[in-house]
């Protein structure tokens, strides 16, 4: 009995050190996972308020090209119904010339801003960004960034969660002393959840911009 007594407690010591061991590495890890989640929410919250103000920036523009297309049909209707004086009708042909130029400038800067300066030639590059041309960043590339970092931090976010399972496994094998079988079956289970963990958690990374 007494010798029974002794392997059992051996090997329910070497179980609480392997547990105690592995919570360490785990949660190291995932404090490790948490901050580079954390990062990349931030750049994903970046990438969302991006999209939105670009979203809005190109509907000022289409604003602006309607508002000079419907200036344009009035214009042209005024010439076409004799409305205007002959003296004055260069004037006329004039501003019509101006106004199409102005809409296909909007044109040009919404397309800009939609696809981004990179996927355009540089000679069609209109619009500028903080006096910079060629900078532009389009929103569809926004959308396309929010999205990569939304699904990576939830990617990361599975990680921390095998982690957290995988440290309770732990906790709970460190508690339970007097069953080893039951222990190193703990310690299995914890080894396999914290490996998920870092599996999601560098699978998250790899999706990451």
């Amino acid at each position: 009995m007494p010798k029974q007594t002794v392997e059992v407690s051996v090997a329910s010591e070497r179980a609480e050190a392997y547990g105690g061991v592995l919570i360490a590495f785990f949660a190291a890890l995932m404090a490790i996972s948490q901050l580079v989640n954390g990062e990349l929410e931030e750049e994903m919250m970046i990438a969302h308020n991006k999209l939105v103000n670009y979203s809005s920036w190109y509907q000022s523009k289409s604003i602006k090209e309607s508002l000079k297309e419907s200036e344009l049909d009035n214009l042209e209707a005024l010439l076409y119904t004799n409305a205007i004086a002959e003296e004055k009708r260069d004037f006329v042909y004039s501003k019509i010339e101006k106004t199409k130029a102005k809409i296909e400038k909007y044109k040009a800067e919404k397309h800009e801003i939609l696809i981004g300066s990179k996927n355009i030639e540089k000679k069609e590059w209109t619009q500028d960004l903080d006096g910079k041309m060629g900078v532009i960043t389009g929103i569809n590339e926004w959308k396309v960034l929010a999205n990569k970092y939304d699904i990576a931090t939830r990617k990361f976010d599975f990680g921390v969660l095998f982690f957290q399972i995988s440290i309770v496994l732990g906790a709970v094998c460190i508690i339970i002393y007097d069953n080893p079988k039951l222990q190193k079956s703990l310690v299995v289970l914890m080894i396999i959840f914290g490996v998920i963990g870092v599996v999601m958690s560098v699978y998250g990374y790899s999706l990451a911009p």
